[in-house]
């Protein structure tokens, strides 16, 4: 337990409460905005709305549901950032942010950015077929609690940490199946008229339907079925724990309403806040041990081959050439600028042996400043229709020329230890 959440002389333990916007209510007041005002109820109380994101009727029943509750606090879905994001969106604010590519190009940051953005794609996808924008009834939620003059609190987990928690938790095999569904889904998904897709959209909020999807999400990926959804369970009610002298309407996905009253029902349950709040460092993977081995593979093999009197003139020859020329070949069949794959296959020998770094790395760094990637290549990332807009994209280029640099620095050293480190084996043994 830390110092914001323990336990008190009672034995009682202290819930910390969640981000609270108190809207400015200090507009000077005329005889007619003084009849229209919305008084809050103060009577503790709690009402969970279970929405589904892309549907015209939640952001109707959210609407109902505040105005009929008069509440005191409405304790919607999102952390801050989304929150902020939402509300940018909406007023066409565009908001100048720094763009690091180097920071980007780090493999965890890759990765969730990735996920991020066709995540982000398959929502706005979704939306755009129903005619409602994903996370409209969140920000619904927050337009009706300013008009009852309601403060508003935001009660889920920062979705950096919830990303990376997701992919830290998923298995291998896990991931790849991710990845399979989410290009299967995109180039072979299904053609349906609105209407019916309306209705499926619907039919997501109904007890069965949402026990049938969440179990079946939870036999595919347990690891990610847990951070996605069972630990933010647990973080929103923690979050509604503490509110729970105040009347409270909370509106969040439907998939989470089951399992967050699970545990205000059992609150000897909800998990310290700290354990599910934060990016614990991996511990060492099978991946990682493999990774660390390889320099010292390169040079007990060599070395053991050096004093058995072999000649490694020639070995050393086809690794540089097999390790370079894999490297340069794969940039260039990813569609890399020449000067990337020449600086992917000058620094590919090196990388190959170092545990920390990654030949694509350097090339994509060069291949960005080259194409002058920028922060507006990010937010465009996620709006495509084709392959085609995608192609056009100067970061999503980028991005092929790091998978496509490792993928044939990768092959180079495969075909190195074939060709080279097991006739050296073979003569030393």
């Amino acid at each position: 337990m830390n110092e914001e959440e323990n336990i008190n002389p009672l034995n009682q333990r202290i819930f910390r409460q969640p981000p609270i916007i108190r809207f400015n209510q200090n507009t000077p007041a005329t005889q007619e905005t003084e009849e229209e005002t919305i008084e809050p109820i103060h009577e503790p109380s709690l009402e969970i709305v279970g929405t589904a994101h892309i549907s015209d009727k939640s952001i109707d029943k959210v609407r109902e549901t505040i105005y009929e509750k008069k509440p005191e606090i409405v304790a919607i879905e999102l952390d801050l950032g989304r929150y902020q994001g939402l509300l940018d969106e909406e007023r066409g604010i565009k908001r100048e942010q720094k763009f690091d590519l180097k920071q980007l190009l780090k493999s965890s940051n890759l990765t969730v950015t990735i996920v991020s953005l066709i995540l982000s794609h398959a929502q706005k996808q979704m939306g755009e077929e129903v005619g409602v924008k994903p996370g409209s009834e969140m920000l619904e939620a927050a337009h009706i609690a300013q008009e009852v003059n309601a403060d508003l609190a935001l009660i889920d987990r920062n979705i950096q940490i919830t990303l990376k928690r997701t992919i830290n938790g998923m298995s291998f095999r896990e991931k790849l199946s991710f990845v399979w569904e989410l290009i299967t889904s995109y180039f072979l998904g299904d053609d349906e008229d609105e209407e019916a897709f309306k209705e499926e959209v619907e039919q997501l909020k109904q007890d069965d339907t949402i026990k049938e999807v969440m179990n079946y999400f939870k036999e595919a990926s347990p690891g990610g079925y847990n951070a996605l959804v069972h630990e933010r369970d647990a973080y929103m009610a923690y979050n509604l724990k503490s509110l729970e002298d105040k009347n409270v309407v909370a509106v969040v996905g439907a998939g989470h309403k089951n399992g967050i009253l699970t545990y205000l029902d059992q609150p000897g349950t909800i998990p310290p806040i700290e354990s599910i709040d934060q990016v614990k460092e991996s511990r060492f993977s099978i991946i990682q041990i493999i990774l660390y081995s390889i320099p010292v593979l390169f040079i007990v093999v060599f070395g053991l081959a050096f004093i058995n009197g072999i000649n490694i003139q020639g070995g050393i020859i086809n690794y540089l050439i097999f390790a370079g020329g894999g490297a340069l070949i794969g940039s260039l069949l990813s569609g890399s600028k020449i000067q990337s794959a020449i600086v992917a296959m000058l620094v590919a020998p090196v990388t190959v042996i170092h545990p920390l770094l990654a030949a694509g790395w350097f090339s994509g760094i060069v291949e960005g400043k080259l194409r002058h990637v920028g922060f507006k290549d990010l937010e465009e990332l996620s709006n495509f229709e084709s392959f085609s807009d995608l192609w056009h994209n100067k970061l999503f280029r980028v991005i092929l020329v790091v998978l496509g640099t490792n993928i044939g620095c990768t092959i180079g050293f495969l075909i190195t230890l074939n060709n080279v480190f097991l006739p050296y084996l073979q003569a030393i043994f």
